[in-house]
């Protein structure tokens, strides 16, 4: 059974930084996408980036781009979100998601790509 848990969420100051984690048991994805999602109050839940685990490449949303970086560590099994100059339309739950197919940046950033998911982290950005 794959289990996806994240941490590192918190309450940080607008123009702050915050490093998610998330770590997975259960099998291996080497061959496929592993993302990130956010949902904010009275939103629904958007894609904010993406790993392909074996080769590296990366998508990003127009709205976190040059802000957050996405990475995973093989040997430990997680996948992590570098989040820098933060604001206030940030603050979300964010998911990590595990299992999708590589493909375009369209199709890597849909929900109903991924098969696996975690129970989120909140990230409340203060002004």
């Amino acid at each position: 059974q794959v289990q996806l848990v994240e941490s590192g969420g918190g309450l940080v100051p607008a123009g702050g930084s915050l490093r998610l984690s998330c770590a997975f048991s259960g099998r291996t994805f080497s061959d496929y996408a592993m993302g990130w999602f956010r949902q904010a109050p009275g939103k629904e839940r958007e894609f904010v980036a993406a790993v392909h685990w074996s080769r590296g490449d990366t998508y990003y949303s127009d709205s976190v781009k040059g802000r957050f970086t996405i990475s995973r560590d093989d040997a430990m099994n997680a996948v992590y979100l570098q989040m820098s100059s933060l604001k206030i339309d940030d603050t979300a739950a964010y998911y990590c998601a595990a299992g999708g197919t590589w493909g375009p940046a369209w199709y890597v950033a849909k929900e109903t790509n991924y098969n696996n998911w975690g129970q989120g982290t909140r990230v409340t950005v203060s002004s």
